[in-house]
């Protein structure tokens, strides 16, 4: 009778054991990255240490140049670009790439002539986005390796993206970062008897992938920001103050001095007969006194005069 009870305990802590193990096991989640870099998780404790102006930054939606067209990648390489960038300190804005070629077509007539020009520039369509970013996913790929240790076996699923960026002034035309990054992420089932290891699609490894890759582009992208000299605009004089656009999202501190520089004429390309920049000469100096509200400021002039709107102000 003790042999035969044993016999049937020792059956059903088996047929537990079996039935616990035939259950797949993750290890592995996105939002905790375990990319093989674990660059999100770094980018987030030291990257994201975003010291500039909170800036307006278009994000052109990805293009898809993988080889076999993987379906939904460059949709999620766009919003994850997006909350990267949010995360970053920094304003995104999600333009579609026919948005971006309309207004630079007519930029283009109107600066040849061809458009007239009326009360408002076809450049003032880009006057509340500072910066875009455009990129494209080249290369995605997942791959599958498999362990077998006596009963128990596992699976790893690795994906691997590669994506191309570009950081571009847009008042300037001028490219701060160009480059191409790898992005890593994996994912392990395991069970038993090669019960529970089934591999079904799993967005979460490409969207690990991407975020890695796109860690890796905006750690590059805020070590740029972060030295480039703060821009505004003079956007009204009031006697001896001259209320500028700048406020807290400027992260400017009260005594900062400003260089205040007056646009000069256009530039134009001889061969192409677009503009490629504008003149600037300087024509004196301002000191932030105080924030007004999140983009406006008030300063005092400190030296030169004749100030007027739209005078561009630069710290040095």
């Amino acid at each position: 009778m003790r042999s035969r009870r044993g016999g049937l305990f020792i059956i059903l802590l088996l047929g537990l054991f079996i039935a616990s193990g035939c259950a797949v096991t993750t290890r592995g989640k996105v939002e905790e990255d375990v990319s093989l870099t674990e660059q999100t998780k770094e980018l987030e404790e030291t990257g994201f240490d975003y010291r500039g102006p909170q800036y307006n930054v278009a994000i052109i939606a990805f293009e898809n140049r993988t080889p076999s067209k993987v379906l939904g990648v460059t949709a999620a390489a766009t919003d994850i670009m997006r909350t990267i960038v949010k995360k970053a300190g920094l304003e995104p804005i999600v333009l579609t790439e026919s948005e971006i070629k309309e207004q630079e077509r007519l930029i283009e007539l109107q600066q040849t002539g061809a458009l007239r020009e009326g009360k408002k520039s076809t450049t003032a369509g880009f006057e509340s986005i500072d910066y875009r970013i455009s990129g494209a996913v080249t290369h995605y790929s997942e791959v599958e390796e498999e362990l077998q240790i006596i009963l128990a076996q596992e699976k790893k699923r690795i994906a691997r993206v590669q994506v191309d960026y570009a950081l571009v002034d847009v008042e300037t035309g001028r490219s701060l970062v160009a480059e191409s990054g790898m992005g890593e992420y994996s994912k392990t089932t395991g069970g038993l008897f090669g019960l529970g290891t089934r591999s079904t699609a799993d967005p979460s490894l490409r969207d690990g992938a991407l975020r890695d890759a796109l860690s890796k582009a905006m750690t590059k992208m805020v070590a740029k920001l972060n030295a480039e000299p703060f821009r505004g605009r003079i956007l009204a004089i009031e006697g001896p103050m001259v209320i500028i656009r700048a406020g807290t999202l400027s992260r400017l501190a009260p005594g900062t001095v400003l260089t205040v520089y007056r646009p000069g004429r256009e530039l134009v390309d001889p061969d192409t007969g677009r503009v490629v920049g504008r003149l600037e000469q300087k024509i004196g100096e301002l000191v932030l006194i105080k924030h007004q509200a999140e983009r406006i400021s008030e300063a005092r002039v400190t030296l030169g005069v004749g100030f007027a709107e739209g005078d561009l102000i630069k710290t040095e």
